[in-house]
């Protein structure tokens, strides 16, 4: 800004809430010579808490926006957990460099957006929360929907946010925005120490003036750097990658997020390793890939199991080994295996007493690969991955085009869309049993159509969360598709609005089935008879076992605005689906599909507790099987 650099000390007087929306409407990320707006844009709900903060500073830049100052788009939705939903998908698909600020008003309006904190802080996904607090001042004390502590005063609800943030701060002077503002950042901007950023504003701090200094405003570009691997670490990991027979590597989000896709297939080629994924981390290497052998653990398949369960030295490249990855420490059942973690957070790659190779995914691959000139697997290994990894694709075939009958399965479903998207559409899931069947089945054509939120499995991220894929992808020629089962659907479906409201084309499939399908194959796995999971009428008995509730999923997406049509066999899912993808505008399909399967088959655990002592007969065996897993963990030491 000129008149910074001429005068140092020069100074603006701006509300804390406008010098808020004017420092971030100027911050850039920068990644191998790309530039771009770090925040370029705000979701909020406005209430009594941000209204004249927040709300006026943002009306502000829209209609007279100071000298220097970019423009920072509002966009309104309907529910403050969705919001930061939106921010993530939005974040995952400009692979962490970009995101959304949430502004939310005090009480309801800023609790509401702790699950989405949770969601972005477990995930390492940079979004930027502005939930409004309490009056800092405490004159009108206690205001409407405030929290009063007895033993603590400066307690708000907004102080649940500390656990689940990566950096939280409440302002209660107009001053501490400048220390805090670069802090905040710096947290939204690195890859290691990246998640939810919760600035809790009181709503008197944000209305109150104050003489900021000029250059708080200047544009900043912050740095998004690749770290090297250590080459002492390099040996090291080197060392065991060479003494490995059966090596087996481990894709995770971390390749995806480094745009380190093209160096992971130049390391398969190269080395001949055979390539698993996790929820994160699939399509990082195409399915159709020589190496490829499908995702890993509790729901991955056949071949990248068979594998994993031999596997002597296991890569890790950018994953944070949930349990799933590991079917609950049972998937690596070679007592010798051991871990090779390439990771740019210290704390994910020093799991399993893994030798660390600390660096960013791209930088430290294209290393490994260099050092290991000349090594390849060898040629009976790869000759047994490549045999597995194809009769997996044919169980998968089958599997997505066997009919079944009266109702369609939800696998059918899969390998329609499968067939149907293109490798630059976004198919787009997070809860239930499809995260099970996609990362099993689904055969990913690149980084960006395969988008699972897996991390917290959090129902109602799937609606929202397109709204920021298609933001962050708005070319006309690409798909965004939510896919959503009716347990998903009636918790968040007030997005589509917001959908309709912005004119975003996205279209969202809907599998009607009654409940919950996957606690109900849980509940059942654990001796539980699929007890409370199915959406019935209470019968005479006083048990939620009568008819299905007659809720028409249809109807009540057609009712926010957006095109419906519903479809009762695959071959008319098929027709629905091309003619919503020819359409301009968003549509919703619904199916209703089999709530009971057929599913993939089980090829690895997971630890769910099993009641240990029991009267019902189906819980007795149900322990039975799981003391049977238990046995099977270990901690990889």
């Amino acid at each position: 800004m000129t008149e910074a650099s001429q005068d140092p000390q020069a100074t603006v007087r701006l509300t804390v809430a406008q010098a808020l929306v004017r420092f971030l409407s100027v911050q850039y990320t920068e990644r191998d010579g790309v530039r771009q707006r770090a925040i370029p844009g705000a979701f909020g709900i406005f209430g009594h808490g941000n209204v004249a903060g927040v709300g006026q500073a943002l009306l502000q830049n829209a209609l007279d926006p100071a000298e220097g100052e970019e423009a920072l788009p509002y966009y309104l939705v309907r529910n403050e957990q969705a919001m930061v939903h939106s921010a993530v998908g939005f974040s995952r698909a400009r692979r962490r460099l970009q995101t959304f600020a949430c502004t939310a008003s005090i009480g309801p309006g800023s609790t509401n957006m702790v699950t989405g904190a949770a969601l972005a802080t477990i995930n390492r996904v940079p979004v930027l929360l502005l939930p409004s607090d309490t009056f800092a001042t405490r004159r009108p004390d206690p205001v409407l929907q405030q929290l009063e502590n007895p033993g603590s005063p400066d307690i708000s609800v907004n102080d649940a946010f500390r656990p689940v943030s990566r950096f939280w701060d409440r302002i209660t002077r107009p001053e501490q925005l400048i220390a805090s503002l670069p802090q905040a950042m710096r947290v939204l901007t690195d890859p290691a120490e990246t998640g939810a950023v919760t600035l809790c504003l009181p709503q008197d701090v944000q209305a109150e003036a104050h003489d900021f200094p000029l250059a708080l405003f200047r544009e900043r570009t912050w740095h998004v750097g690749r770290p090297v691997p250590e080459p002492a670490a390099l040996e090291r990991a080197v060392t065991a990658i060479r003494s490995a027979r059966r090596p087996l590597v481990v894709a995770g989000g971390g390749v995806k997020y480094s745009e380190a896709s093209q160096a992971l297939i130049a390391f398969a080629d190269a080395t001949g390793t055979p390539v698993a994924d996790t929820q994160a981390g699939k399509g990082a290497i195409p399915g159709e890939h020589a190496c490829a052998v499908g995702g890993v653990g509790s729901t991955g398949s056949a071949a990248a199991n068979a594998l994993a369960a031999e596997a002597d030295v296991v890569i890790g490249v950018g994953t944070r080994y949930t349990d799933f990855t590991t079917a609950s420490h049972t998937a690596f059942a070679n007592p010798d295996a051991r871990f090779v973690n390439l990771n740019v957070a210290s704390f994910d790659a020093a799991k399993h007493s893994a030798e660390m190779l600390v660096a960013d995914a791209r930088e430290g691959l294209e290393a490994l690969t260099e050092a290991l000139a000349g090594h390849r697997v060898s040629e009976e290994y790869a000759t047994e991955a490549s045999r597995l990894a194809q009769e997996w694709a044919r169980t998968t075939v089958e599997l997505t085009t066997t009919r079944n009958a009266p109702l369609p399965a939800q696998v059918e479903v899969f390998g329609a869309l499968n067939d149907l998207m293109g490798a630059e559409d976004v198919v787009v899931n997070a809860a239930g049993s499809m995260p099970g069947d996609l990362q099993a089945l689904w055969r990913a054509a690149g980084p960006d159509q395969y988008h699972l939120e897996y991390g917290y499995s959090c129902m109602g991220y799937e609606i929202p969360a397109a709204i920021g894929v298609r933001l962050a992808r708005p070319e006309r020629d690409r798909q965004v598709v939510a896919i959503v089962g009716d347990g998903t659907y009636q918790m968040m479906p007030t997005e589509l609005a917001t959908i309709v409201s912005e004119g975003l084309k996205v279209i969202v499939v809907v599998l009607q089935n009654h409940g919950f399908a996957s606690i109900g194959a849980l509940s059942e796995s654990v001796g539980s008879q699929r007890f409370g999971t199915a959406y019935r009428m209470r019968d005479d008995s006083g048990q939620l076992a009568g008819e299905h509730v007659g809720v028409d999923l249809a109807a009540n997406a057609a009712s926010f605005g957006v095109r419906t049509v519903s479809a009762s066999s695959i071959e008319e899912f098929r027709a629905a689906y091309a003619d919503a993808a020819a359409a301009p505008d968003a549509t919703v399909i619904v199916i209703e599909t089999d709530p009971v399967g057929p599913n993939p088959p089980a090829t690895n655990g997971w630890d769910v507790p099993v009641a240990e002592v029991s009267r019902l007969e189906s819980t007795q065996r149900a322990y039975e099987q799981y003391a049977t897993l238990r046995a099977k963990q270990r901690h990889y030491l």
